[in-house]
């Protein structure tokens, strides 16, 4: 049955604003490292939700395939990495790019913390936390860098941290880790910016995560109270400020080192 002009415009004005969804990111295929947990697991529920193949890879295999298996979405998948180690993320990316045929968005979100003073410090604790949080963001977007200037597009993300604006004490590694990633950031915004890729960086504050569930409660006060929004972030404050940067919303958006921390740094 043909429609006429007319009857398909009162159609279109009677649908509702529910009825319309708009993905920001369709069919964009993303990668984010530390995606099994916390800020990174949020991430990629996000998303997911909003239209992208997500490579998930996270150095915990139990917790990757029990991430997947809970999201029961055939557009996720899962790849034990350790992003230290260069020849796993030349595996993934390749299979990334046999599967989907491009990357449109890298998501350098795996880290972790060994925290202590500089003086009881050994060099261990520093190489560790350099090696993962540092140097797996630098392998990771190097591995990922060549598919995106051979597109012509693309977006890299990295996780910094107020931490790495501002330094903390007993986090000398970490802080240093942290500014890095801002260096790294500002660098590859402007090497990468004229190919089309734009680069940016999220700084979470104090956010709830599997890293605070250990931290004793008068500390978890004392943060909330350095905090003006006087609460602790959520993970889905972070992957919400990712999605943003990772969209066509944020198309101008290059070399910034966006803070998401309830007013912590003002």
């Amino acid at each position: 049955m043909e429609v006429s002009p007319y009857r398909l415009l009162l159609i279109l004005e009677h649908i509702s604003k529910e009825e319309v969804v708009y993905l920001k990111l369709t069919e964009k295929v993303a990668l984010i490292t530390g995606g099994a947990q916390g800020i990174g697991k949020e991430t990629a529920k996000k998303f997911l939700q909003e239209g992208a193949k997500v490579v998930i890879c996270d150095y915990d295999e139990k917790a990757g395939l029990a991430t997947l298996e809970e999201f029961g979405n055939e557009n996720a998948d899962f790849f034990k990495v350790d992003v230290s180690n260069s020849a796993q993320i030349a595996k993934v990316v390749q299979a990334t790019v046999d599967k989907y045929g491009r990357i449109d968005i890298l998501v350098n979100n795996a880290g972790i913390t060994v925290d202590g003073f500089l003086t009881k410090m050994d060099e261990a604790a520093w190489e560790k936390v350099i090696s993962v949080n540092l140097s797996g963001v630098y392998k990771c977007t190097k591995a990922v860098a060549p598919v995106m200037l051979q597109q012509g597009s693309g977006v890299i993300l990295n996780a910094s941290s107020v931490v790495g604006l501002y330094g903390n004490i007993g986090q000398t590694n970490y802080a240093a880790t942290k500014a890095g990633v801002i260096g790294l950031t500002k660098s590859w915004a402007k090497e990468f910016g004229p190919k089309g890729i734009r680069v940016n960086a999220v700084a979470p504050g104090f956010i709830e995560t599997g890293m605070t569930a250990a931290v004793p409660q008068k500390v978890l006060d004392f943060m909330k109270d350095k905090t003006p929004l006087r609460k602790l972030g959520r993970p889905e404050d972070i992957a919400n400020a990712y999605l943003y940067l990772a969209s066509d919303d944020a198309n101008y958006v290059n070399g910034t080192i966006l803070s998401v921390d309830g007013g912590l740094v003002i």
